[in-house]
């Protein structure tokens, strides 16, 4: 186990986002996270991890800044900040924490919605079933990309006033709020007058083919936090009718993982019109009509597939989020 890191200098700054930078590094694309690194200039002579890209993973073809060595160093905590994100590594960093502020478990959730998701791609889809009107967080699970900034989702959501606030979990970086656990980041969430949240992993999944070496079982730890706590959890079904890899085919093994490990009774919402996976698994059945409407000009894409290579894919996760804002209390 060993970092693949290369130096070079910024040849162009092609997209400039918050907590975000696109650019390419001796020509190659890269991504830094300015909050974590520091400020970024074209010429500035620069570290980069190159194994994702040599590895060829399918959410990775690109670089990733690790140090600038131009006006990078000598960087200080955030102030006030003890608790450590990635602790005991080179990217180990100190991050406020809203349970340094205080216990803010004490409410419980009073029965609020909470969709757990296993793709960051059912972000999108969720949060269009919620709709506009719901005061909705979205909470980061560790399981994909740690960094929020990385999401075009998220940015997205927030234009259309979908998504209000971002909370980081565990070892996730750059949201609004960072939490220690699944747990207070939902009490946190609830205690500060939210009506719904939405949880997921970062983009590109981390995945062995095993029914449970895949990030997507956050959203089991996600919804048995949820159901302790006093919340109504909501599984976002993974299905697919043309994913060409037969566990994914139908209910996808990631969401039968995520059933297994819950502890809470979990709402499965399944859209009216697709045949209900069977045998001991309930649905709860919701009118998806509309859906593709009220996804319009949101990112929408899953492996390469968009809703009309793979309509049931986002009809179900629609299907969730609608679900969720019956619930609403």
């Amino acid at each position: 186990m060993a970092l693949s890191v290369r130096r070079g200098r910024v040849t162009a700054i092609t997209e400039r986002h918050p907590g975000l930078l696109r650019l390419e590094v001796d020509g190659r694309p890269c991504v830094a996270y300015p909050r974590l690194t520091g400020p970024v200039a074209l010429d500035d002579d620069v570290l980069v991890n190159t194994q994702a890209r040599e590895l060829g993973l399918g959410s990775g073809g690109f670089d990733v800044l690790h140090a600038n060595l131009t006006r990078g160093l000598g960087l200080g905590p955030e102030p006030g900040a003890h608790v450590v994100k990635l602790p005991y590594t080179p990217l180990q960093t100190a991050v406020a924490h809203a349970e340094e502020a205080g216990d803010p478990a004490v409410q419980g959730l009073r029965g609020m919605p909470v969709v757990c998701c296993t793709l960051h791609s059912q972000v999108a889809p969720v949060c269009a079933g919620l709709g506009p009107g719901v005061r909705t967080a979205y909470v980061q699970l560790p399981g994909g990309a740690l960094p929020l900034a990385l999401s075009d989702t998220l940015r997205a959501l927030r234009r259309r006033g979908l998504i209000e606030t971002s909370v980081a979990v565990g070892a996730c970086l750059d949201g609004d709020v960072a939490c220690v656990s699944a747990a207070s980041a939902l009490a946190w969430v609830a205690g500060a007058g939210f009506q719904a949240a939405v949880c997921a992993i970062g983009p590109g999944i981390v995945g062995t083919g095993s029914f449970f070496g895949h990030g997507g079982v956050a959203a089991a730890e996600a919804a048995n936090a949820a159901g302790a706590l006093g919340g109504t959890p909501i599984l976002a079904a993974r299905v697919s009718q043309t994913d060409f890899r037969e566990r994914h085919r139908g209910l996808s093994h990631h969401s039968r993982s995520a059933l297994a490990l819950s502890l809470a009774a979990v709402m499965l919402a399944w859209p009216r019109g697709l045949e209900p996976p069977g045998g001991e698994i309930e649905v709860e059945e919701v009118d998806v009509d509309g859906w593709r409407e009220r996804c319009a000009a949101l990112p929408l894409e899953t492996m390469g597939r968009g809703p009309d290579d793979d309509p049931w894919f986002f009809a179900a996760a629609f299907a969730a989020g609608r679900l969720a804002r019956e619930r609403v209390v």
